[in-house]
């Protein structure tokens, strides 16, 4: 396991009884005002002024302690569009279809039980701003945060995330420096071809058949155009066309994403992406349209902070339990609109109890209440080592 973090009896109660009640009543994107309620009045009673309202359900809470550095924490507040299953626990989710289906429950729990550590024995000199961020889901919450104002109300001299993860073993850390997970895009393809019985398609431009090709024709990007040393993933995720059975569409529209690891690789992504749709257009006689759409940038660690975050998990379970060179994930985060201001570092904590576990995003996933003291650990050490007491 880990050596004792000496967080209290008590803090670990609360945050259990936090996580299980905001996993019991999950909120999505920029509605989380009971989940931010909560979090304030969990914070007000530490004693920490708050600030409300960034990002609409954003909640900031500032512990000082003498002068020395400031650093900001952040944990994300927000739940998923999706149906939870698996009801024989507790607190299952009391709202249909959505659901704490990535653990952003346990990140608020973890970070308040962090606040309530520090906030009654401030074993440091300096500053902690506190961040709760809604809207990390596709929504971009933290771009939001940071476009209100956050590191202007808030300066710190660097920014922290944290995030679990059940593919790694409980007691295990991993991260590495520079870009830890990928640049997210999302596009839509709008085909409008000539609408035609079904019968008679020779009337008419085929949507659907201009659709399937660019479909296949986009497989291309990866294998083709972009090098083997390289990382993309290009997939069509939705198809949408037709009303019935003997007529053929008048307009298809297809939609996906598209992650990097690299912004020249975005681009030339892009550029690929609208020449074949202008290429299977001129084939068939179809217009295509492309809408490609920038979404959130990659997290990409700083050295100095990366190697401080390290340390501070090390000091937990030991060197050999940190792994200090992760493969980037091709999954996002919006963290990454906050490490595009400040200098920091994003960290992955094992949840994993066995290779069974539930992944994220999966209807049966439950947050693994067993790393909730280590995570809050985690953030008491990370603000004893950067802002020393002496």
């Amino acid at each position: 396991m880990y050596r004792d973090p000496e967080i209290a009896d008590d803090i670990r109660q609360s945050m259990l009884a936090w996580r299980r009640d905001i996993h019991a009543n999950p909120e999505t994107a920029f509605e989380e005002h009971r989940t931010a309620n909560v979090v304030a009045q969990a914070l007000t009673l530490m004693g920490l002024p708050i600030h409300r309202g960034l990002a609409t359900t954003g909640v900031v809470a500032t512990l000082k302690n003498g002068e020395g550095p400031t650093i900001a924490l952040r944990a994300d507040l927000d739940a998923l569009n999706m149906q939870e299953l698996g009801g024989n626990k507790p607190h299952i989710s009391t709202c249909r279809g959505k659901m704490h289906g990535c653990g952003h429950d346990g990140h608020t729990a973890m970070l308040l039980g962090a606040a309530a550590h520090l906030a009654r024995h401030k074993p440091f000199k300096g500053t902690v701003h506190f961040i709760f961020q809604p809207g990390e889901e596709n929504e971009g919450g933290g771009r939001v945060m940071v476009e209100e104002g956050l590191f202007d109300k808030f300066p710190a001299d660097a920014v922290y995330g944290m995030h679990n993860y059940p593919g790694l073993p409980r007691g295990r850390f991993a991260i590495r420096t520079g870009t830890m997970t990928a640049y997210l895009d999302t596009f839509e393809i709008t085909v409008t071809g000539k609408g035609s019985h079904g019968a008679m398609p020779e009337t008419g431009i085929d949507s659907v058949v201009v659709a399937a090709q660019l479909v296949n024709a986009l497989q291309t990007i990866v294998s083709r155009r972009i090098g083997a040393t390289d990382s993309a993933v290009v997939s069509v995720t939705q198809i949408h066309g037709g009303d019935t059975w003997n007529v053929i569409p008048e307009e298809v529209v297809l939609r996906g994403t598209v992650r990097t690891l690299d912004a020249g690789i975005q681009d030339k992504v892009q550029a690929a992406m609208l020449h074949i749709c202008d290429g299977v257009a001129a084939t068939h006689g179809a217009r295509v349209a492309l809408n490609y759409m920038r979404g959130y940038p990659g997290v990409v660690n700083t050295p100095k902070e990366t190697a401080a975050a390290a340390t501070a998990a090390a000091s937990l379970v030991g060197e050999d339990k940190v792994d200090t060179n992760i493969p980037p994930a091709m999954g996002s985060e919006d963290f990454a609109f906050m490490l595009q201001k400040r200098p920091g570092a994003y960290i992955i904590i094992g949840g994993g109890e066995g290779a069974n576990d539930p992944p994220v995003h999966n209807p049966y996933y439950d947050f693994n209440d067993a790393i909730l003291p280590l995570g809050a650990a985690y953030w008491v050490a990370l603000v004893k080592q950067q802002l020393p007491a002496a």
